[in-house]
């Protein structure tokens, strides 16, 4: 059984449809779990957003040490390090306690989806490793597509910590024939930009928790004031880092190519209204509405199901239409169906609330996957790595300072709660907050795509 493709197949895609079920499906337990461990909106937001950050931070020094030490046991780590975070999670009775296993949750769920990705560069060639990748974007697709759907069925049945163990569950049964898997290796690869992901890590966390926390704090406190000059210092050492490294762990000079950084700003945008989307809006459809969890979730379809059904639509319309294009069309989708729902109000019912949220999953769906092949076909074939890593970072990090830029925005307008008085007005100025985003990102995307195609140098060899 050992190096047998088909077990490397099974394996990861087990894996990739349970990590993103814990964000998607954590936002529908976010009340409950509110309520069961007596925790304000601050320290309930970390559930969701400290494990997007942790995620996103690692993604790219994971897939480097899976290189270098190899993919199948960084792999292996990163789920036991995921299963046992899940498990912990669901036996928690403190919200600090939870909070710290979600953020160790993401760090396990990047290690395994970045080396989960190399395993199965490394096990398939030519047109099944295209075959088999389109299998795994379509498990991740699942798992963010019905995380709210599956969540909402585990709540209303079994309660908010079944949407953190049933994961784990899945997870531990890939633990059990993770042995069976290939090792593989870089032999070019050489070593982890570690100062690199220290800083960039902590600066990303740094400025979370400012906004996270200014809110209940206030946003002259010197804790948040110093969490937001602390994560620019930390950022801004990140840049010099990345300058002066041999082997950086982001090759920023990909940025100077104008139609690889609009592409980039419109993914980012893309994610960071559906995102927070995601996150906020089953609880305004249990506290506002009067929806019950599985009824919120079933609803979250509408808003998720095209993700799923147009990519491979899209890529039949893109013959004809150019790419570009249509990525700023799904920017002006998500821009409408934001406004769109801003002017719903909370008497709105479930279908009432049709036409919003497909325009907003039409705008992300047509984008998924051919966002991707524009973003990289900017750049030389030679660099597709690093730039998939730029890119994917790019998009993660927007989506993580977004949930927590809104959610200060509702708990500003709620006093914390996440409930009325405050929740439907919040969430309206967050809806066209969003439509803002949207307006300004189709001008600059715009501007950037009309300017003259570059494609950035390779990076000269810096100083270590």
């Amino acid at each position: 059984m050992r190096n047998n493709p088909i077990l490397v197949l099974a394996a990861v895609l087990v894996s990739s449809v349970s990590l993103p079920i814990t964000l998607t499906g954590a936002s529908v337990a976010l009340v409950e779990i509110a309520s069961d461990l007596q925790a304000g909106l601050a320290p309930v937001q970390w559930v969701v957003t400290g494990y997007n950050a942790t995620f996103a931070s690692f993604m790219l020094a994971s897939g480097s040490l899976a290189d270098l030490i190899g993919r199948r046991r960084v792999y292996t780590s990163g789920l036991i390090i995921f299963v046992v975070s899940g498990l912990l999670s669901t036996v928690a009775t403190d919200i600090v306690l939870l909070d710290v296993v979600r953020a160790l949750a993401g760090v396990g769920g990047a290690a395994a989806a970045a080396s989960g990705s190399a395993l199965l560069a490394a096990s398939f060639q030519g047109p099944a490793r295209a075959r088999v990748f389109g299998l795994f974007g379509t498990a991740l697709g699942i798992g963010l597509a019905f995380g709210p759907t599956i969540a909402g069925v585990l709540v209303g049945a079994f309660g908010w910590r079944a949407v953190f163990g049933v994961p784990s569950v899945a997870c531990l049964l890939v633990l059990a024939v993770v042995r069976l898997l290939p090792e593989s290796r870089d032999p070019r690869s050489r070593r982890v930009d570690w100062p690199g992901t220290v800083s960039f890590t902590a600066g990303l966390l740094l400025l979370i928790s400012g906004f996270v926390e200014g809110p209940a704090l206030g946003w002259t406190s010197p804790v948040v004031l110093g969490a937001f000059v602390a994560s620019v210092v930390l950022l801004a050492a990140f840049v010099v880092i990345e300058y002066r490294t041999r082997e950086p762990l982001l090759d920023l000079s990909l940025l100077t190519s104008p139609r690889f950084l609009g592409i980039s700003i419109a993914a980012a945008a893309i994610v960071s209204v559906l995102i927070p989307l995601l996150v906020y809006l089953p609880s305004y459809f249990t506290r506002v509405l009067g929806m019950g969890p599985g009824q919120a979730g079933a609803v979250l379809i509408m808003l998720t199901a095209p993700t799923l059904v147009l990519p491979s639509l899209t890529g039949l319309v893109a013959r004809w239409v150019p790419p570009a294009a249509i990525v700023v069309l799904a920017v002006v989708l998500m821009g409408l169906g934001s406004a769109w729902l801003a002017l719903s109000g909370p008497a709105s019912t479930a279908f009432g609330l049709a036409g919003p949220l497909l325009t907003i999953g039409f705008g992300a769906g047509v984008s998924i996957g051919l966002i991707d092949g524009v973003a990289l076909s900017s750049v030389g074939p030679e660099r597709a790595g690093t730039a998939s890593g730029m890119f994917n970072t790019v998009r993660l990090g927007g989506e993580t300072v977004a949930i927590a830029v809104f959610g200060a925005v509702l708990a500003a307008m709620t006093a914390g709660r996440l409930a009325e008085p405050g929740f439907a007005d919040g969430l309206r100025v967050v809806l066209w907050s969003m439509t803002g985003l949207a307006l300004v990102t189709v001008l600059v995307v715009t501007v950037l795509l009309r300017a003259p195609a570059r494609t950035p140098a390779p990076t000269p060899e810096r100083v270590s």
